[in-house]
This record gives C-alpha cells, sequence and structure tokens, in this order.
C-alpha cells in the first residue's frame, strides 16, 4: 500500500513541476508577443524560502519575468549544460543567497565544430556558422582552439547565438 501512495506523491511532484515549466513558458511567450507590459503579470512569488522568479537562460546570464537581468554562475551554467532558452527559476533567499533550478529544458540537438579564439571570446564553428561557448566549460575540457568539440543548441537554432559545451573530443 505504502509502493501505492509513494507512487501517486512522485505523479504528482511530476505533475506539479510540467505545470510550472508550461506556465514559464507560456509567460514568457505572452511576454515575447506583447513586450514587458503591465497587462503582463510577471511571474514572481515569495513564499518562505525568500523570492522566486522564474525566468530564461540567453546564454549567459537569466532574463527575468521581472524584466531584469540575473547574472548565472558560469560554473553552475557550464556543468549544467544550461542551453539558450532554457526556463530557470531562481529562489533569492533572505540572506541575499541566488539559487537556481532549471525547471524547463528546451527541445536541443547535439553537434560536431570547431573551437575558436576570437577577440579573447570562445566560440565553436559548426558548418561554417560560430556559436559563442563559456569561458567556465572551455577551462573546464580543458580545450583549445582547434579542438573539435561537441555542443548542445536549441532544435530551433535559427536565432541562436550561444551553445553548450558537451565534451572536447
Amino acid at each position: 500500500m505504502a509502493d501505492v501512495a509513494d507512487k501517486q506523491i512522485k505523479r504528482l511532484r511530476a505533475l506539479i513541476q510540467e505545470a510550472e515549466t508550461n506556465l514559464a513558458a507560456a509567460n514568457e511567450l505572452l511576454i515575447s508577443l506583447v513586450g514587458d507590459d503591465e497587462r503582463v503579470a510577471p511571474v514572481v512569488q515569495e513564499d518562505n524560502l525568500g523570492k522566486i522568479i522564474e525566468g530564461v537562460f540567453d546564454g549567459q546570464n537569466m532574463v527575468g519575468s521581472d524584466g531584469k537581468t540575473y547574472p548565472i554562475p558560469a560554473n553552475y551554467a557550464s556543468k549544467s549544460k544550461l542551453v539558450q532558452g532554457d526556463i530557470l527559476k531562481l529562489t533569492i533567499a533572505d540572506d541575499g543567497t541566488f539559487l537556481y533550478k532549471q525547471i524547463g529544458p528546451i527541445p536541443r540537438k547535439q553537434v560536431v565544430g570547431m573551437l575558436k579564439l576570437e577577440n579573447g571570446h570562445y566560440f565553436v564553428d559548426v558548418n561554417g556558422r560560430d556559436f559563442r561557448v563559456l569561458l567556465a566549460s572551455v577551462t573546464y575540457f580543458k580545450a583549445k582552439p582547434g579542438d573539435q568539440v561537441s555542443v548542445n543548441l536549441p532544435e530551433d537554432d535559427t536565432t541562436t547565438e550561444w551553445a553548450a559545451l558537451e565534451a572536447a573530443l
């Protein structure tokens, strides 16, 4: 009997997580259609853990539903292999601590390209198109310009500027 209750609780948590992800994605789509307008209530709430803000990863930072940009530690973005467009939840604790959680990964694809360094920034050339990658990822994989690397991109990469480094090959 306990197994049934545990499965139901697990399923309920999954449904709530999916609903939160869908709500965040719908809110971001609404903002992209009508702009940051008073007709769109930002997804910002207070709870006993602090202030919670949902937003979209832009390749380096989170753009919150409140229109503000929040810095994401490069090592977290790199380790989590965040892809431009992923939905994140930021909890700002009462002591000022920022806690990020990926709540809505977007559909992604994995491709291979060549790492290059231009003007102090790292890029991956994929079929003649350059995508920026985080320095933290490059140093973690000990990759060097000219190395072949695997990166994650959104499935629809038409407006994507950033890639998530998956591995150095």
